[in-house]
């Protein structure tokens, strides 16, 4: 049977990503002008070409979606189905509603595992699927996820994806910068408890500063997460001093 035509609108280390899983299920295109050249999972092509396959998905930074939806909008089918895989769902959410045609069908995602966590299978790993424009889609992308890709999919809202990822990604995200801005650190004399610390640490090390704003920026529960985090560590900082 033939393939149906997946765009992919960003390709970069996650979007190759993805289209390694998606090439054995779509014919996969890409657009994405700071790729050097495609490989055997997808075939580089001009941003029209991308935007006009019957699935999109939109795998750019959070900050960059809005000029995407701009400049993917003219070119969509009247009925394609469009997913976004962001860091945070409620902002995408919203932009997209906003900017796409009415019978465009709008499903958000977020894998929840990165090209480093990803590099060796995602069979076992976890997203989120977060209805927008459709019950009906989302319950589609969350059953391919789940029987095809063999990942652990939680159906959850926009805002009840962020309310945990601020905490989930956000404390992560936090505590890695810290401990990464704290190197060298010690390799020789080291914990277990030290060295799952470090392999958390080093699952984001590689990750792009449009990943950490996102999570701290576009995350409308962030803030508040990160203002307890630091009072709690305040009164554990005060404790100690008083020892």
């Amino acid at each position: 049977m033939q393939k149906e035509r997946l765009g992919l609108i960003g390709y970069g280390a996650f979007g190759r990503l993805a289209a390694r899983h998606l090439s054995a299920w779509f014919d996969v295109v890409a657009y994405d002008p700071a790729a050097p050249q495609g490989d055997e999972h997808a075939v580089l092509t001009d941003l029209a070409t991308a935007a006009a396959c019957p699935v999109v998905v939109l795998a750019v930074p959070v900050e960059a979606l809005e000029d995407t939806l701009s400049a993917i909008r003219p070119h969509l089918a009247s009925d394609a189905l469009v997913v976004d895989v962001g860091s945070v769902k409620v902002k995408p959410a919203l932009a997209m509603q906003a900017a796409l045609p009415e019978g465009v069908r709008i499903v958000g995602s977020h894998p929840l595992f990165g090209p480093q966590s990803g590099k060796d299978g995602v069979a076992g790993l976890r997203i989120a699927v977060s209805e927008v424009r459709g019950a009906k889609d989302a319950r589609r992308v969350a059953a391919f996820c789940r029987h095809a890709l063999k990942l652990k999919v939680f159906q959850v809202t926009p805002e009840e994806h962020d309310r945990e990822a601020a905490v989930v990604q956000g404390l992560t995200h936090l505590i890695a910068r810290v401990l990464l801005n704290m190197e060298p650190l010690p390799t020789r004399m080291t914990t277990a408890s030290f060295e799952r610390l470090m392999q958390a640490v080093d699952m984001v090390r590689h990750d792009s500063p449009a990943v950490f704003r996102a999570i701290e920026r576009d995350n409308p529960f962030a803030a508040e997460v990160r203002d307890r985090f630091f009072a709690l560590a305040d009164q554990a900082r005060a404790h100690v001093d008083d020892l």
